[in-house]
Protein backbone atom coordinates (compact mmCIF):
# COMPACT_ATOMS: atom_id res chain seq x y z
CA UNK A 1 0.00 0.00 0.00
CA UNK A 2 2.87 2.41 0.76
CA UNK A 3 4.19 1.95 -2.78
CA UNK A 4 0.72 2.66 -4.16
CA UNK A 5 0.49 5.91 -2.25
CA UNK A 6 3.98 7.13 -3.13
CA UNK A 7 4.20 5.97 -6.73
CA UNK A 8 3.86 8.54 -9.51
CA UNK A 9 5.04 6.20 -12.24
CA UNK A 10 1.59 5.44 -13.68
CA UNK A 11 0.91 9.14 -14.18
CA UNK A 12 4.34 9.68 -15.70
CA UNK A 13 3.79 6.68 -17.98
CA UNK A 14 0.45 8.12 -19.13
CA UNK A 15 1.95 11.53 -19.87
CA UNK A 16 5.03 9.96 -21.45
CA UNK A 17 2.78 8.39 -24.07
CA UNK A 18 1.93 11.92 -25.20
CA UNK A 19 5.51 13.15 -25.30
CA UNK A 20 8.80 12.26 -23.55
CA UNK A 21 9.12 14.31 -20.36
CA UNK A 22 12.48 15.77 -19.30
CA UNK A 23 13.83 14.66 -15.94
CA UNK A 24 13.14 18.01 -14.15
CA UNK A 25 9.51 17.86 -15.32
CA UNK A 26 9.16 14.29 -14.04
CA UNK A 27 10.73 15.18 -10.72
CA UNK A 28 8.38 18.09 -10.15
CA UNK A 29 5.37 15.85 -10.79
CA UNK A 30 6.73 13.29 -8.33
CA UNK A 31 7.09 16.01 -5.70
CA UNK A 32 3.70 17.62 -6.27
CA UNK A 33 1.41 14.69 -7.05
CA UNK A 34 -1.01 14.10 -4.17
CA UNK A 35 -2.38 10.58 -3.58
CA UNK A 36 -5.50 10.18 -1.44
CA UNK A 37 -8.12 7.51 -0.68
CA UNK A 38 -11.78 8.40 -1.07
CA UNK A 39 -14.76 6.34 0.14
CA UNK A 40 -17.72 5.41 -2.02
CA UNK A 41 -20.39 8.14 -2.25
CA UNK A 42 -17.89 10.90 -1.52
CA UNK A 43 -18.66 14.08 -3.49
CA UNK A 44 -15.46 15.50 -4.98
CA UNK A 45 -17.17 18.52 -6.50
CA UNK A 46 -20.56 20.22 -6.19
CA UNK A 47 -22.28 22.91 -8.29
CA UNK A 48 -21.02 26.37 -7.41
CA UNK A 49 -17.56 25.12 -6.47
CA UNK A 50 -14.55 25.67 -8.72
CA UNK A 51 -12.73 22.57 -9.93
CA UNK A 52 -9.20 23.11 -8.63
CA UNK A 53 -7.70 19.64 -9.25
CA UNK A 54 -7.30 17.18 -12.09
CA UNK A 55 -7.58 13.57 -10.88
CA UNK A 56 -5.94 10.40 -12.16
CA UNK A 57 -7.91 7.34 -11.09
CA UNK A 58 -5.36 4.95 -9.68
CA UNK A 59 -8.11 2.70 -8.37
CA UNK A 60 -11.90 3.00 -8.32
CA UNK A 61 -14.86 4.30 -10.32
CA UNK A 62 -16.37 7.81 -10.57
CA UNK A 63 -19.16 9.62 -12.32
CA UNK A 64 -20.13 13.21 -13.17
CA UNK A 65 -23.76 14.24 -13.13
CA UNK A 66 -26.09 17.22 -12.94
CA UNK A 67 -29.60 17.68 -11.55
CA UNK A 68 -32.23 19.32 -13.75
CA UNK A 69 -34.96 21.72 -12.63
CA UNK A 70 -37.30 18.82 -11.93
CA UNK A 71 -34.75 17.26 -9.59
CA UNK A 72 -33.80 14.43 -11.96
CA UNK A 73 -30.18 13.29 -12.14
CA UNK A 74 -28.38 13.02 -15.49
CA UNK A 75 -25.08 11.14 -15.53
CA UNK A 76 -22.68 12.65 -18.07
CA UNK A 77 -19.45 10.69 -17.46
CA UNK A 78 -18.22 7.43 -16.06
CA UNK A 79 -14.49 7.18 -15.43
CA UNK A 80 -12.51 4.16 -14.22
CA UNK A 81 -8.98 3.07 -13.36
CA UNK A 82 -6.47 4.71 -15.68
CA UNK A 83 -8.76 7.60 -16.65
CA UNK A 84 -8.34 11.30 -15.94
CA UNK A 85 -11.33 12.97 -14.25
CA UNK A 86 -12.15 16.68 -14.16
CA UNK A 87 -15.10 18.98 -14.43
CA UNK A 88 -14.11 20.12 -17.90
CA UNK A 89 -15.67 23.59 -18.10
CA UNK A 90 -14.98 24.54 -14.49
CA UNK A 91 -11.39 23.32 -14.47
CA UNK A 92 -10.27 24.93 -17.70
CA UNK A 93 -12.09 28.24 -17.10
CA UNK A 94 -11.74 28.29 -13.29
CA UNK A 95 -15.41 29.21 -13.10
CA UNK A 96 -18.04 27.62 -10.79
CA UNK A 97 -19.09 24.11 -11.80
CA UNK A 98 -22.64 23.14 -12.70
CA UNK A 99 -22.15 19.45 -12.01
CA UNK A 100 -21.27 16.97 -9.33
CA UNK A 101 -18.35 14.55 -9.35
CA UNK A 102 -19.10 11.50 -7.20
CA UNK A 103 -16.92 8.59 -6.10
CA UNK A 104 -18.93 5.43 -6.80
CA UNK A 105 -16.52 2.89 -5.32
CA UNK A 106 -13.74 3.17 -2.75
CA UNK A 107 -11.02 4.86 -4.78
CA UNK A 108 -7.43 6.00 -4.75
CA UNK A 109 -6.97 9.23 -6.68
CA UNK A 110 -3.81 11.09 -7.62
CA UNK A 111 -4.14 14.77 -8.35
CA UNK A 112 -2.45 17.98 -9.36
CA UNK A 113 -3.82 21.51 -9.06
CA UNK A 114 -4.75 23.93 -11.81
CA UNK A 115 -1.98 26.28 -10.62
CA UNK A 116 0.61 23.52 -10.80
CA UNK A 117 -0.42 22.73 -14.37
CA UNK A 118 -0.06 26.39 -15.29
CA UNK A 119 3.49 26.34 -13.95
CA UNK A 120 4.23 23.29 -16.12
CA UNK A 121 2.97 25.18 -19.17
CA UNK A 122 5.21 28.12 -18.31
CA UNK A 123 8.33 26.18 -17.41
CA UNK A 124 8.32 23.22 -19.80
CA UNK A 125 7.68 23.16 -23.54
CA UNK A 126 6.29 19.65 -23.15
CA UNK A 127 3.73 20.89 -20.63
CA UNK A 128 1.82 22.80 -23.27
CA UNK A 129 1.62 19.74 -25.51
CA UNK A 130 0.41 17.52 -22.67
CA UNK A 131 -2.28 20.05 -21.74
CA UNK A 132 -3.42 20.43 -25.33
CA UNK A 133 -3.69 16.69 -25.96
CA UNK A 134 -5.66 16.06 -22.75
CA UNK A 135 -8.03 18.92 -23.62
CA UNK A 136 -8.50 17.53 -27.13
CA UNK A 137 -9.26 14.07 -25.79
CA UNK A 138 -11.97 15.43 -23.50
CA UNK A 139 -13.45 17.41 -26.35
CA UNK A 140 -13.52 14.33 -28.58
CA UNK A 141 -15.13 12.22 -25.84
CA UNK A 142 -17.77 14.90 -25.33
CA UNK A 143 -18.47 15.16 -29.06
CA UNK A 144 -18.60 11.38 -29.39
CA UNK A 145 -21.15 11.15 -26.58
CA UNK A 146 -23.25 13.96 -28.06
CA UNK A 147 -23.34 12.28 -31.47
CA UNK A 148 -24.13 8.92 -29.90
CA UNK A 149 -27.16 10.31 -28.05
CA UNK A 150 -28.48 11.85 -31.27
CA UNK A 151 -27.82 9.05 -33.75
CA UNK A 152 -27.43 5.67 -32.04
CA UNK A 153 -30.14 3.38 -30.72
CA UNK A 154 -30.30 2.79 -26.94
CA UNK A 155 -29.07 -0.78 -27.55
CA UNK A 156 -26.03 0.46 -29.48
CA UNK A 157 -25.25 2.99 -26.74
CA UNK A 158 -25.55 0.29 -24.11
CA UNK A 159 -23.27 -2.09 -26.02
CA UNK A 160 -20.65 0.63 -26.41
CA UNK A 161 -20.83 1.38 -22.69
CA UNK A 162 -20.19 -2.30 -21.96
CA UNK A 163 -17.14 -2.21 -24.21
CA UNK A 164 -15.66 0.53 -22.06
CA UNK A 165 -16.86 -0.81 -18.70
CA UNK A 166 -17.75 -4.52 -18.97
CA UNK A 167 -18.55 -4.83 -15.24
CA UNK A 168 -20.46 -1.58 -14.90
CA UNK A 169 -23.50 -3.28 -13.38
CA UNK A 170 -21.28 -4.28 -10.46
CA UNK A 171 -19.86 -0.77 -10.14
CA UNK A 172 -22.93 1.48 -10.05
CA UNK A 173 -26.72 1.45 -10.00
CA UNK A 174 -29.16 0.78 -12.82
CA UNK A 175 -30.51 4.30 -12.29
CA UNK A 176 -27.09 5.81 -12.99
CA UNK A 177 -26.58 3.67 -16.08
CA UNK A 178 -30.03 4.52 -17.45
CA UNK A 179 -29.48 8.24 -16.89
CA UNK A 180 -26.15 8.05 -18.73
CA UNK A 181 -27.81 6.32 -21.69
CA UNK A 182 -30.68 8.80 -21.71
CA UNK A 183 -33.34 6.14 -21.11
CA UNK A 184 -35.60 4.94 -18.31
CA UNK A 185 -34.67 2.14 -15.95
CA UNK A 186 -37.44 0.02 -17.48
CA UNK A 187 -36.01 0.50 -20.96
CA UNK A 188 -32.58 -0.44 -19.64
CA UNK A 189 -34.00 -3.66 -18.23
CA UNK A 190 -35.48 -4.57 -21.62
CA UNK A 191 -32.22 -3.73 -23.39
CA UNK A 192 -30.21 -5.88 -20.99
CA UNK A 193 -32.48 -8.84 -21.66
CA UNK A 194 -32.22 -8.28 -25.41
CA UNK A 195 -28.43 -7.96 -25.26
CA UNK A 196 -28.19 -11.11 -23.15
CA UNK A 197 -30.43 -13.01 -25.57
CA UNK A 198 -28.32 -11.83 -28.50
CA UNK A 199 -25.13 -12.87 -26.72
CA UNK A 200 -26.52 -16.33 -25.92
CA UNK A 201 -27.72 -16.75 -29.50
CA UNK A 202 -24.32 -15.82 -30.87
CA UNK A 203 -22.57 -18.23 -28.51
CA UNK A 204 -24.93 -21.07 -29.44
CA UNK A 205 -24.45 -20.40 -33.14
CA UNK A 206 -20.68 -20.46 -32.75
CA UNK A 207 -20.77 -23.66 -30.73
CA UNK A 208 -23.14 -25.38 -33.20
CA UNK A 209 -22.18 -24.22 -36.70
CA UNK A 210 -24.33 -26.90 -38.32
Amino acid sequence: MDNLFNDAEEVLHLLGHITPLPAPFQQRIREQLVTEPYPARHILLSPGEISRRVYYIRQGFLRAYFIDKEGKQHTTWFMAKGDVMISVYSFFTQQPAEEYIEVLQDSILQSLTWSQLQSYYADFREGNLVGRVITERYYLLSEERSISLRTQTPLARYQYLLQRHPNIHLMTTAENIASYLGITRETLSRIRKRALHTSIGTTTSTANPM
